[in-house]
């Protein structure tokens, strides 16, 4: 008995699991409060740029919100010594705290955050 050819299985593009996208947009939002700074999102930036657009430009807007935070307080600094400074550092550390915690909540939510009084120097 000869039993009818099985139909072709239907090819079906894998999914990608957008829910470690998540993790690593909000692990980059909040990489100045657990102390990695700099380099999470740095890193982050260089190995998703190619695999998931999102996550590049989230990484690229927290880069460009660091570095942009470094140049603000090298600028306060020399006027730690006429005592305006340091008032100054703790305003920008302050809003560093309070627009990381902002951008998480809203990159959790699926929405964009742009930091204020940012300079954008990676493009």
């Amino acid at each position: 008995m000869d039993t009818p050819p099985l139909p072709p299985v239907p090819q079906i593009a894998p999914q990608v699991d957008r829910s470690n996208d998540k993790l690593w947009i909000i692990l980059c939002h909040l990489s100045l409060i657990l102390g990695v700074g700099f380099i999470l999102p740095f890193i982050v930036y260089l190995v998703k740029r190619g695999d998931s657009p999102l996550v590049a430009e989230h990484a690229k807007e927290v880069l460009n919100f660091h570095l942009s935070l470094f140049l603000w307080m090298l600028c306060a600094f020399p006027f730690v010594f006429i005592v305006i400074g340091i008032p100054v550092m703790m305003a920008l550390g302050l809003m560093a705290f309070i627009c990381a915690i902002v951008a998480a909540i809203r990159a959790s939510e699926g929405g964009f955050y742009r930091y204020p009084l940012t300079v954008r120097l990676v493009s």
